[in-house]
Formats: C-alpha cells, sequence, structure tokens
C-alpha cells in the first residue's frame, strides 16, 4: 500500500485502516514506518522486507498467508514495486491462490507526471541511472529514439551530471527536474538539459529528485504540436499507426492515407487527415471529402 511521499495529509483512511487491521506489516525500515504509524497512532507488527533479505523472509511470509494472516506491504514513501522490492513476493503469494490488493495513494512518479508539463500519452519509467560510467553512456545513448517521455529518479548529488550526460546524449530537449514533491519546498524546474546542468552544477539541490525528459520528436509528432497520440485500433497500435502515415500518405495521397488507416483502426479519419496535411503541405487533389 503506499505511503505519503513528504506530506502527512497524504495518507489515506483506507491504508491506515489496513495497516490497523493487519497482524504484520513488511517495509523498508521499520524505524520509517514506525514513525509514521505512531503520528497516526496506529499499532502495528513490523518486520523489515527489503533486497537484503526478501528470499530469506518470503517462505516466512507465505507460510504466513497460508496460515490466514493478513499481511501489509509498504515502502519507506510512495508506492511499492516502483522502485521498490516486492513483486517478486507478490507474484508467488498470486501464484499461491493468495488475494493480492492494492492500496493506492502517493506517488513521486504520477506526481511529477501530473506538474512536468510534459507529453503523458507514452511514458517510460526508467528507476535510478546506473551507477557506472560505462552502463550510463550506452543506456542513454540507447535512449537517443525512445518517443515516450523518460523519467528517472535520481540523488541531488548526481543529478547535475547526469543533466550534463543525458544533454550530449539526448541533445537540448526539454526536461523538468521536480524535488521535494508535496513537502515545504517543493520545486519544478523545467527548461532544456544543457541549462538544468549549468543550474544545477552551480546550486547542487536537495532532496529527493524526479527528472523527466521529452521523448524523440518525430515529423508526425511535431506536426502533432503537443505530442498527442494518433488513434489506434484493432491490430494497429498508436506506434505502429505513426511509423506508417508517412509512407502510406507518399504513396496514396493525405486523403486516401486516412480512409486506410480509418477502416484498419476504426478510429475517426479526421485525426488521420489533419496529421497527414501536416506532414505533406496541403491537401491531395482528392480532397477532404
Amino acid at each position: 500500500m503506499a505511503t505519503p511521499i513528504g506530506n502527512l495529509g497524504d495518507m489515506t483512511p483506507r491504508a491506515l485502516d489496513v495497516l490497523g487491521q493487519a497482524d504484520l506489516v513488511l517495509c523498508e525500515d521499520t524505524r520509517t514506518t514506525g514513525r509514521l504509524l505512531g503520528h497516526w497512532g496506529v499499532r502495528a507488527k513490523l518486520a523489515p522486507y527489503h533486497e537484503h533479505n526478501a528470499a530469506r523472509m518470503r517462505p516466512e511470509v507465505l507460510r504466513r498467508l497460508e496460515a490466514g494472516e493478513r499481511i501489509a506491504l509498504v515502502s519507506d514513501a510512495g508506492t511499492p514495486l516502483v522502485s521498490d522490492p516486492g513483486y517478486k513476493l507478490v507474484r508467488e503469494a498470486a501464484g499461491a491462490g493468495h488475494q493480492v490488493r492494492a492500496v493506492p495513494g502517493a506517488s513521486a512518479l504520477t506526481a511529477a507526471l501530473s506538474i512536468a508539463g510534459l507529453p503523458t500519452d507514452r511514458v517510460l519509467f526508467l528507476g535510478f541511472p546506473p551507477a557506472k560510467p560505462g552502463e550510463r553512456r550506452s543506456s542513454f545513448a540507447g535512449l537517443a529514439h525512445e518517443t515516450a517521455t523518460l523519467v528517472f529518479y535520481e540523488s541531488p548529488n548526481r543529478i547535475a551530471r547526469t543533466l550534463a550526460e543525458l544533454a550530449e546524449a539526448l541533445g537540448p530537449r526539454q526536461a523538468a527536474v521536480a524535488r521535494e514533491l508535496t513537502k515545504l519546498y517543493e520545486e519544478v524546474v523545467r527548461g532544456p538539459l544543457p541549462e538544468l546542468a549549468a543550474r544545477f552544477e552551480a546550486t547542487p539541490p536537495r532532496g529527493e529528485i524526479v527528472l523527466l525528459i521529452e521523448g524523440h520528436r518525430t515529423p508526425a509528432r511535431e506536426a502533432a504540436g503537443e505530442g498527442d497520440a494518433l488513434p489506434a485500433g484493432g491490430a494497429l497500435d498508436a506506434a505502429a499507426v505513426e511509423k506508417l502515415l508517412p509512407p502510406l500518405v507518399k504513396a496514396l495521397g493525405a486523403n486516401r492515407a486516412a480512409r486506410l488507416l480509418a477502416e484498419l483502426t476504426g478510429a475517426p479519419r479526421k485525426a488521420f487527415y489533419a496529421r497527414a496535411v501536416a506532414l505533406t503541405g496541403d491537401d491531395d487533389a482528392e480532397g477532404e471529402g
């Protein structure tokens, strides 16, 4: 279940109720979770569950579930399994026939996306960048043609270097650095990657950081303005439609290409036609019809 990422007021009544009824609460750090529960006056038995003891703990947790106990899994802050351990436990518990329920709430990932001002039709969450220089360069270079908005978590002492390396790999793309979300000194700084790198090199930030970067803008995506996805349907997803449109326009003209894609996807023809015209510069001989 989700716990606050800063503002304690983001703790939901349902989460408090579930924690109060749990026979055991699994958490990354019992001290952190203990302080949270103490703030709300909730008494619960806590046990650590993290990457260093997960393999040893899972059989015991499954045994207790088999005995009918109610067990809650939380992270230090935010939603479990989003850049936190736990998916193997969920997989094994579900595989053993136990009911696994989500208790949603705060998440740094979704909070940052909601205020970054970048497209959210396609998002690629990448967690923390690799620590080793070679792996970082290779990882960043591999994202050059990714059209989704990229989202990283990063530490304040590495953010300037990460921004500079991403600027080198991806160019001067628009980005947003969201810092201390929901806390007293919450801040979102937006701008091209090189400018953000220079800013945070000159003035190192504090607090937890979410870094968001616009994706690669294809000609069709540029023509759409805000990066809105083309309609999709049938056997074609939006990415497939995006790739098909330019060659279809070249071969058939804007009008016929739009009609064909509308038939294949079941989506309105007008959206395809408007993008096709934007790609070619003018209407084709058949007109919009």
